[in-house]
């Protein structure tokens, strides 16, 4: 799971005379990590049924790649959130939402994160919440962060120092900082002129075409 930086442009600033960051950009490396891994997975067996394969076989394999690569892209590749002064641009599998900060309503992070804008509820696939992070950041904010610091060194066998400027907290679950940081930035620009605008939703259709005639094929090439 990352972010950028989000460092001011040197000698940059807004009309509100604030610092104008780069754009923040968060997504799930572990789902990255997965896809690439499920695809690589995919690509042996379906290359192995098109060489070695006999009969209907091949052509199977070849029908089924579409079916099952675009959904992998769509779920793991694909999501990411990017923030910057004027919009909110969440993409999700199927859909990318662009909402200019005027039109969000809220950030919350329940069972999974969620942007309220236009009257409507999107999910945030990007940043997937963890009941684990969660369990686990319960725990160092019950310790504190430096005995919980202090007790990973001897786990571990280093020292480590929770109190870094702008290091991650370790007693918030990563999609909850992520969540907290947008809401603020909601709030924050807001009222920016550049930051109006309606809600802006768009279909993926070089993920969902493909699929479909994908599908489509697998299904004649298995029962013609």
């Amino acid at each position: 799971m990352t972010e950028s930086d989000g460092k001011p442009h040197p000698g940059a600033a807004g009309p509100d005379g604030e610092p104008e960051y780069a754009d923040r950009v968060y997504r799930s490396v572990p789902g990255v990590i997965s896809g690439v891994f499920l695809l690589a997975v995919a690509a042996w067996l379906i290359g192995d049924a098109v060489v070695t394969g006999t009969g209907r076989t091949p052509w199977v394999a070849l029908a089924a790649l579409p079916v099952f690569a675009f959904p992998v892209i769509a779920y793991t590749l694909r999501p990411v959130v990017r923030a910057n002064a004027s919009e909110l641009v969440v993409r999700n599998p199927w859909r990318t939402i662009t909402a200019p900060w005027a039109s969000v309503d809220a950030l919350r992070a329940g069972y999974s994160v969620e942007l309220l804008a236009g009257e409507k509820k999107y999910q945030v696939w990007a940043v997937p919440v963890s009941l684990r992070q969660r369990k686990r950041a319960t725990r160092a904010q019950q310790l504190g962060p430096a005995e919980h610091a202090s007790r990973m060194g001897m786990v571990f066998g280093r020292q480590t120092n929770p109190v870094v400027p702008g290091s991650a907290d370790p007693t918030r679950a990563w999609s909850d900082q992520v969540t907290n940081v947008l809401q603020e930035m909601a709030e924050r620009y807001a009222r920016r002129p550049e930051a109006a605008g309606p809600l802006v939703v768009r279909w993926c259709w070089w993920i969902i075409a493909p699929t479909l005639v994908g599908l489509v094929a697998l299904i004649t090439a298995i029962l013609v």
